[in-house]
C-alpha cells in the first residue's frame, strides 16, 4: 500500500498536487462522484476530509463544508461504505484527514482495520499529539500498514520537525503559516523564509505545503522549495456550480496552467 505515496515523490520534474475534499459535500453521495472525476485528473494526491463538528484548525469555507455533510447525514459508516470500491476507482494515494476524536469514538483499531480494508493510505490528524502516538496509535497504524501524516508550521522547533521526520509519515504536512486553512498566500517573505529553511535541514520525508494554495503560481512557488502542493478551500468553492464535474476538471484544469488571459 505504501508503494502508492512512494512512487508518486520518485516521479522527478514534476510539481506536486494533493486535493482535499470533504466527504459528503455538497451533497452525500458525491464522495465517489469527486473521487472519480479526481482520478482522471492531474491530481497526485487525494485527502478526504472526514466531517466534525469542532473543527480546530479549519478556515469558514471547510467549517461550512463539514456542516453540510453533517446535515446531509455523513457518518464514518457511510464513509467507509462509500469507499468500499475505492481501488476500483482510482490507483492514487488516499489519506483521510480529519480529528482524533472521531478515530476514537469510531474505535482506533476498528477505524484501521476499515482503512486497510478500503485501500486508504494513511490519516492526517492535526490534533494528534507526538507522545500519544508513539504510545498507542503507532503500534495500530503499523499493523494496518497505514502512514501517519504530521503538520509542522513555522513556529515549530528543529527538533520537532526533526522527530516529525522520524516517524516517516508518508509525507510532512507543512502548514504555510499559523493561521488556519483558506488564508491567501500572497508575498510574505516569512512564508518563504519558511519554505527554504525546512528545505536546508535536508529531511528524508517527502513535504507538502498546504494551507492558502489556491492558483497555479502558489503552486509553482511551493514546489520549488518543497515536494508539492495541497490545495483544500479553493478546490471546495468550486464545487459550489450545478455542473460538479466540469467544476472539479475546470479548477484542476487551471491550477496545473497559468491563465491564458
Amino acid at each position: 500500500m505504501t508503494n502508492r505515496i512512494e512512487h508518486i515523490f520518485q516521479q522527478k520534474n514534476k510539481e506536486k498536487l494533493t486535493i482535499y475534499f470533504t466527504a459528503g459535500y455538497p451533497n452525500l453521495n458525491d464522495t465517489t462522484s469527486i473521487l472519480k472525476v479526481l482520478d482522471r485528473t492531474d491530481v497526485d494526491v487525494i485527502e478526504i476530509g472526514m466531517p466534525y463538528s469542532d473543527p480546530l484548525a479549519d478556515g469558514p469555507t471547510i467549517q461550512q463544508s463539514s456542516m453540510k455533510a453533517l446535515a446531509n447525514g455523513m457518518n464514518l459508516n457511510i464513509l467507509f461504505e462509500q469507499l468500499s470500491d475505492l481501488r476500483k476507482i482510482t490507483d492514487k494515494p488516499v489519506f483521510i484527514m480529519g480529528y482524533c476524536n472521531n478515530v476514537l469514538k469510531y474505535g482506533t483499531e476498528k477505524f484501521c482495520q476499515k482503512c486497510a480494508e478500503v485501500g486508504v493510505d494513511g490519516l492526517i490528524l492535526p490534533d494528534m499529539p507526538m507522545h500519544e502516538f508513539k504510545l498507542q496509535f503507532k503500534p495500530i497504524f503499523e499493523k494496518y500498514n497505514l502512514k501517519n501524516v504530521f503538520l509542522v508550521t513555522p513556529k515549530t522547533s528543529e527538533d520537532r520537525i526533526r522527530e516529525v521526520d522520524a516517524q516517516e509519515g508518508g509525507f510532512i504536512y507543512m502548514v504555510s503559516s499559523s493561521s488556519t486553512t483558506g488564508g491567501s498566500w500572497g508575498d510574505s517573505p516569512e512564508r518563504l523564509d519558511y519554505l527554504k529553511r525546512i528545505q536546508a535541514m535536508n529531511l528524508k520525508t517527502p513535504r507538502m505545503v498546504g494551507f492558502g494554495i489556491s492558483d497555479h503560481e502558489a503552486l509553482s512557488m511551493v514546489n520549488e522549495y518543497a515536494d508539492g502542493g495541497i490545495i483544500g478551500s479553493a478546490f471546495i468553492k468550486a464545487l459550489d456550480g450545478d455542473d460538479l464535474e466540469g467544476s472539479i476538471e475546470g479548477f484542476i484544469s487551471k491550477v496545473r496552467k497559468k491563465d491564458d488571459g
